[in-house]
C-alpha cells in the first residue's frame, strides 16, 4: 500500500533533485517511434552504407564537421558499412574510413543495428532488406544527386548532363525496402548546372551541396521525418548504370551538341568511340564546339557522316557528324595518338589519291551484332 509519508521522505532525500532532473533529461531526450524507446535529439549515432568518391566526399565532410564539433554534439557515432575489396584495389569509401581510424564492415553486414539511431546510404549499389531497414528508429536516409522523381537509378549525373538538364539538384530521402529511389522526401534543393561542365565538376558541386543538406537535416531529424511528402507521379525518368555500349558514336544520328554533352559526361570513365577499318579507336580530348575549326571549303563528299580530316594548322583531327563537325586533339589506336600522329600513321595513304579512297577511310558506326537463336521445338 503506497505511504505517503515514505514518499515525501523519499522526495526530500538529498539525492532526489539530482534524480528528478535525471528524469526529465531522459524523457526530453528519448521519445517513442513505433514502440521503441528512441533518441529524440541529438547527438545521433550513424552507419553509413557508400563505396564510390561521390559518397566519400559525403562521409569526409560528415567526418570532419563531427571532429570539429563544440557544444551540443551533433554526431555522437559514425561507422562505415561498404563492398569487399575488389582486385583492384578498395573503395574510396573504404580508403577514407581506414585512413581515419573511423570502424568499418563489409556488406552484407547482419550484425544487429540497434545501437545506432540512423542509416544513411549515398551511391551504395545494392538493395537493403526491409528487415535491416527496421532496425533503425529513424529509417535509413538516401542522398541521391537529382531532383526526384527525376532521374532514378544509379548514374544520375551522367544523364543529367547527357540530356542537357539547365538544372538539377539533391534529394534526401528514406529508402524503402528492395526499391530504388522511391522513398518519401525529406529535403531536396536546386542546383543550377554549369556551362560545359563535366560529370566530375557536377559531381562535386553536388556533393557538398549534400553534405550541406543533410547537416542541416540531422540538426532537426525527427522534425523533418514528420514532414516528409510522397514523390510526384509525374516526370519520373530512370538513370541506368552507364556501359561501353553507350560510348559508341553514331556519325549519322547524333550531332555536335549531343557528342559534346555525351563526351563531358562519361569520357572520364569510358572515352567515345568508333570504328576505323575494323579497329576500334577511342576518342580523346574533344573540341570546344566553339574552337572547332569551321571547313567551309569542303567539299560535297566531305559532309558525309563519318568523313574524317586533319586540320594541321590546329593539329586537329574533325569528324563529320549529323549537323557539323567536331574535333578531337588525340585517339588511341593500340597506343595513345596525337591527331597529327594518327594523320601521319594511318590516315595520310588515303589522302593522295581520288575521294574513293578517302571514303573507305571513313570512321564506320558500331552495329552490334544480331545473335540468332533456333526457336525451340
Amino acid at each position: 500500500m503506497w505511504n505517503w509519508k515514505s514518499s515525501r521522505a523519499w522526495a526530500a532525500a538529498p539525492g532526489f533533485p539530482r534524480l528528478r532532473w535525471a528524469v526529465r533529461r531522459l524523457l526530453c531526450t528519448y521519445s517513442s517511434v513505433d514502440g521503441r524507446l528512441v533518441r529524440a535529439a541529438p547527438p545521433w549515432r550513424i552507419l553509413f552504407f557508400g563505396t564510390d568518391a561521390f559518397s566519400q566526399w559525403i562521409l569526409q565532410t560528415l567526418h570532419r564537421r563531427s571532429s570539429l564539433q563544440e557544444g551540443k554534439l551533433l554526431i555522437e557515432r559514425l561507422e562505415v558499412v561498404t563492398l569487399p575489396t575488389m582486385k583492384s584495389g578498395d573503395f574510396p569509401v573504404r580508403k577514407y574510413a581506414k585512413m581515419n581510424q573511423i570502424s568499418v564492415h563489409d556488406w552484407p553486414y547482419f550484425t544487429e543495428h540497434s545501437h545506432f539511431d540512423v542509416g544513411i546510404i549515398v551511391s551504395f549499389g545494392a538493395l537493403l532488406s526491409d528487415a535491416l531497414i527496421r532496425q533503425f528508429p529513424y529509417g535509413i536516409l538516401n542522398l541521391h544527386p537529382s531532383l526526384l522523381p527525376r532521374w532514378r537509378g544509379p548514374a544520375p549525373i551522367f544523364h543529367t548532363l547527357i540530356h542537357g538538364d539547365q538544372v538539377t539538384g539533391v534529394t534526401v530521402m528514406q529508402i524503402r525496402p528492395r526499391r530504388f529511389d522511391v522513398g518519401p522526401i525529406l529535403m531536396q534543393q536546386e542546383c543550377p548546372v554549369p556551362p560545359r561542365c563535366t560529370s566530375d565538376e557536377l559531381g562535386v558541386i553536388l556533393a557538398d551541396k549534400g553534405a550541406e543538406m543533410l547537416w542541416s537535416l540531422l540538426k532537426s531529424l525527427p522534425e523533418h521525418i514528420e514532414n516528409k511528402w510522397q514523390q510526384s507521379k509525374e516526370g519520373i525518368t530512370f538513370a541506368p548504370k552507364i556501359t561501353v555500349a553507350d560510348s559508341w558514336v553514331n556519325w549519322e544520328e547524333q550531332t555536335v551538341e549531343e557528342l559534346d554533352r555525351l563526351h563531358r559526361a562519361i569520357g572520364s570513365r569510358v572515352p567515345l568511340r568508333t570504328l576505323w577499318m575494323g579497329k576500334t579507336v577511342k576518342l580523346m580530348e574533344l573540341v570546344d564546339a566553339e574552337e572547332t575549326p569551321d571547313l567551309r571549303a569542303a567539299k560535297q563528299e566531305q559532309f558525309i557522316p563519318g568523313t574524317v580530316y586533319f586540320q594541321k594548322e590546329s593539329d586537329v583531327l574533325l569528324v563529320r557528324c549529323k549537323n557539323g563537325w567536331t574535333g578531337f586533339k588525340q585517339v588511341v589506336l593500340k597506343k595513345l595518338l596525337s591527331a597529327a600522329d594518327f594523320y601521319n600513321g594511318y590516315l595520310h595513304p588515303y589522302f593522295q589519291g581520288s575521294a574513293v579512297f578517302q571514303n573507305v577511310a571513313r570512321f564506320q558506326t558500331y552495329t552490334p551484332k544480331t545473335k540468332f537463336f533456333k526457336r525451340p521445338k
